[in-house]
């Protein structure tokens, strides 16, 4: 579902979150986000669970779980591509882009050559304060 509320600020929780992904601690991205998710009614709740999912592809990526990271980002995408290019201040548009690319290299390496992803790959996201 598209988010209408795409104008009122960030959860704290979420922006916290961006933080934590943008420091590439995304287990704790993860968990912030969440809580974020958890405290948000209506559809920007999926706006957020598109964000964490993120995280969790990257941190599936490097643990070496190749299936839980295309899982997982399978999942995702619909979310993400769902919200307009740019919701709450975070730069859904160029979210995409970046992980789009970090998705044509896990496809291209599969699982037998996941651990030679470039993680610099892994770009930041990109919100207003």
């Amino acid at each position: 579902m598209l988010p209408t509320d795409c104008s009122a600020p960030l959860h704290p929780a979420a922006l916290h979150g961006l933080t934590l992904f943008n420091q590439g601690e995304y287990f704790e991205a993860h968990e912030a986000l969440e809580s974020a998710w958890r405290a948000e009614p209506g559809p920007i709740r999926d706006l957020y669970q598109g964000i964490l999912q993120v995280a969790v592809v990257y941190l599936h990526i490097q643990r070496g779980n190749y299936q839980g990271a295309s899982k997982v980002a399978a999942r995702c995408l619909p979310k993400l591509e769902s919200s307009p290019a740019n919701c709450r201040g975070v730069a859904i548009d160029q979210l995409l882009s970046d992980f789009h690319i970090v998705l044509e290299a896990l496809h291209r390496l599969g699982p037998q050559h996941l651990a030679s992803l470039d993680q610099r790959l892994f770009k930041n996201i990109h919100y207003e304060r």
